[in-house]
C-alpha cells in the first residue's frame, strides 16, 4: 500500500496527463470548442442578413435610385427627368372611348413672346360717369318710399313720392290756363262764324283771335312749369289739382345710398338716393414717374382681388392723368373693367397687371412656355400637368410663374413641343387618386 503512494515524480506527471486527456475525450460529444462556436455564430448572422434582404427586395434598389436622383441637378429647366416626376406615378392608358367621355383634350406647348406686366395695387371705384345723386327739384315732404338700399332699378323708375305746395300751385295754374284756353277757343270759333255771316265787326273777330292765342301761350307756359318741376301734366281723373310728384332715377343701376325717410321734408340740395351703374367699374391706381414710359392708354390689363384668388377680370387702361401729384410724385391711372355679374364691389382692394409696351430694345419682351390655367392641378401639394405621349398620360410636376390673361407661365418642368392636357386634367387626377386608394386597401 505504501508503495502505491510513493510513486516517482516523473510517473505522477504521466498519470496526470493521461487522466486529463480522458476527461477531454469524454466531453466532445456534448460541447463545442470556442472557435467552432464563433464560426457557427458568423454563419448564422450571414444567413439572417440574406433572409432580411430577401424579404425586402426593393429597398436596396430604391435607396440606390434615390441617391442617384439626389445627385442630379437640372441645368436649364428643360431636363425634366426624374426631378419632375409626380411621385413616380405610372402613365395612364385610356381607350379612345374613355378619352372622349372624359372630355380630355391636349395641345402642343410652344414658346411664346410675353411682356412683363406692370403690377400695381389699386382700389375699385364706381364709374363716375354713371353715378347719380337723386334729389327733388323743389322742396317737398316724403309721403312714399318705394326703393330700398341695394335694389336694382330701371331707368325712369320711381324711387319716392313727395308732396309739395309749389307743385300744387303750379298744377292749379295749369288747370286754370287749360280752362281759359278752352273758353277762348270757343269764343274765337263763334266770332269767326259771326264774322263770316257779317254779324260782328272785323275788330271783334280779331280781338277773339288774339285772346285765343294768348290762352294757348299761357297754357304752354303752365305746362312747361310743371315739366321743370318734374311733374307730369296729364289730367287727373277728378279734374282736381295735385301736389304730389315722383322722384325717379335717370338710368338703370343699383341703389348704393339711401337717405329718404318717410315724413321728412326734403330739399333740392339733399340727395334722397345715390344710384350707380355697376356694370362697369373703375380700377384706380397710382403710377410712379419711372413707369410712365412703360404703358399707354388702350393697353390691356388683368385685375385680381382677394375675394376670388383663382379668377381674373380683363380690363383696359382708359386714363392716365396729365399732372403729377407733387406730394406723392405719382400719376393717377384708371382701368375700366366689366362687372355684369356684380361680383366686384366698389372700395375693394385689387391688384392690376397692365400690359407694358413691348420693346425688345429695352428688354421688355421675354419668351416663355404658357399653359391654360385649366391644365394645372394640384397633386400632393405640387402644381402638376399631364403629358400625352405614346405611353398614355403622364403626370409631371411643374414650377409656375405669373398668370397672364388666363394662362400660366411654366418656369420649369416642360419642354417646347410636348403635348399637355388642356381639358380634362381633373378627370385624370381623379383616376390616379382612385387607383392609389385601391392599392392602399390591397395592403
Amino acid at each position: 500500500m505504501n508503495n502505491l503512494f510513493h510513486v516517482l515524480p516523473a510517473q505522477r506527471a504521466a498519470l496526470f496527463a493521461l487522466g486529463f486527456s480522458a476527461l477531454i475525450l469524454g466531453g466532445c460529444g456534448k460541447t463545442e470548442s470556442p472557435a467552432t462556436a464563433a464560426k457557427a455564430g458568423t454563419a448564422m448572422s450571414s444567413a439572417e442578413e440574406q433572409h432580411a434582404a430577401a424579404e425586402k427586395p426593393g429597398e436596396h434598389a430604391a435607396s440606390e435610385k434615390a441617391g442617384a436622383h439626389a445627385g442630379e441637378v437640372s441645368k436649364d429647366g428643360d431636363d425634366h427627368g426624374d426631378e419632375h416626376e409626380a411621385g413616380g406615378v405610372e402613365a395612364l392608358k385610356l381607350s379612345a372611348e374613355e378619352i372622349q367621355s372624359a372630355g380630355i383634350e391636349s395641345a402642343e406647348i410652344l414658346v411664346q413672346e410675353v411682356s412683363e406686366p406692370l403690377t400695381l395695387t389699386a382700389t375699385i371705384r364706381p364709374n363716375q360717369d354713371r353715378i347719380a345723386h337723386v334729389a327733388p327739384r323743389v322742396p317737398g315732404r316724403i309721403v312714399n318710399v318705394k326703393t330700398n338700399l341695394g335694389d336694382q332699378v330701371k331707368a325712369g323708375q320711381t324711387l319716392a313720392v313727395l308732396d309739395s305746395l309749389e307743385v300744387g300751385d303750379a298744377y292749379s295754374a295749369y288747370l286754370q290756363a287749360a280752362t281759359q284756353q278752352s273758353v277762348a277757343k270757343a269764343d274765337f270759333e263763334r266770332a269767326e262764324k259771326l264774322h263770316g255771316d257779317q254779324i260782328i265787326a272785323q275788330k271783334d273777330h280779331l280781338r277773339a283771335h288774339a285772346e285765343y292765342e294768348k290762352s294757348k301761350a299761357a297754357l304752354a307756359a303752365a305746362r312747361d312749369r310743371l315739366r321743370m318741376l318734374g311733374v307730369d301734366a296729364s289730367p287727373t281723373g277728378d279734374g282736381k289739382a295735385r301736389s304730389t310728384f315722383p322722384v325717379s332715377t335717370p338710368f338703370a343701376g343699383t341703389v348704393i345710398e339711401k337717405h329718404a325717410i318717410l315724413g321728412e321734408l326734403s330739399q333740392p340740395d339733399s340727395p334722397l338716393f345715390v344710384v350707380a351703374d355697376l356694370s362697369k367699374l373703375w380700377i384706380a391706381a397710382d403710377l410712379f414717374e419711372k413707369d410712365l414710359g412703360r404703358i399707354q392708354v388702350g393697353a390691356s390689363a388683368i385685375v385680381t382681388v382677394a375675394a376670388y384668388p383663382d379668377e381674373s377680370f380683363e380690363g383696359t387702361l382708359t386714363y392716365i392723368a396729365a399732372v403729377v401729384d407733387k406730394e406723392t410724385r405719382t400719376v393717377q391711372a384708371r382701368v375700366e373693367v366689366t362687372n355684369l355679374d356684380g361680383r366686384l364691389k366698389p372700395e375693394m382692394f385689387a391688384t392690376v397687371a397692365i400690359r407694358t409696351i413691348e420693346t425688345t430694345r429695352q428688354g421688355a419682351t421675354v419668351k416663355a412656355l404658357l399653359v391654360p390655367t385649366e391644365a394645372v392641378v394640384l397633386m400632393n401639394g405640387q402644381p402638376t400637368v399631364f403629358i400625352e405621349d405614346s405611353d398614355g398620360f403622364e403626370p409631371r410636376n411643374v414650377v409656375l410663374g405669373q398668370k397672364l390673361r388666363g394662362r400660366l407661365v411654366v418656369k420649369s418642368g416642360l419642354a417646347a413641343g410636348e403635348r399637355v392636357v388642356t381639358a380634362g386634367a381633373y378627370a385624370l387626377k381623379a383616376r390616379i387618386m382612385k387607383s392609389e386608394l385601391g392599392a392602399g386597401h390591397g395592403h
